[in-house]
């Protein structure tokens, strides 16, 4: 089997799939991300939440408040 047989792991993520993802809808992840919640991704027009992004966010998400 060489390296060329295993599928790329994503990356990132287009808007409406981190969205399906987290379970929200598409105008409620964008008010997060105007909130500062999450940080997108630019290239060219679109939008795009990283991977690494996701876990930050789902960790503070669960992290204990003061």
């Amino acid at each position: 089997m060489s390296v060329t047989d295993q599928p790329l792991p994503h990356l990132r993520f287009e808007i409406i799939e981190a969205a399906r993802m987290l379970r929200m809808s598409r105008a409620t992840l964008y008010q997060r991300i105007r909130a500062g919640h999450l940080a997108i991704q630019k290239d060219g027009r679109r939008s795009y939440i990283t991977v690494r992004e996701l876990h930050r966010y789902l960790g503070a998400c669960n992290a204990p408040t003061v």
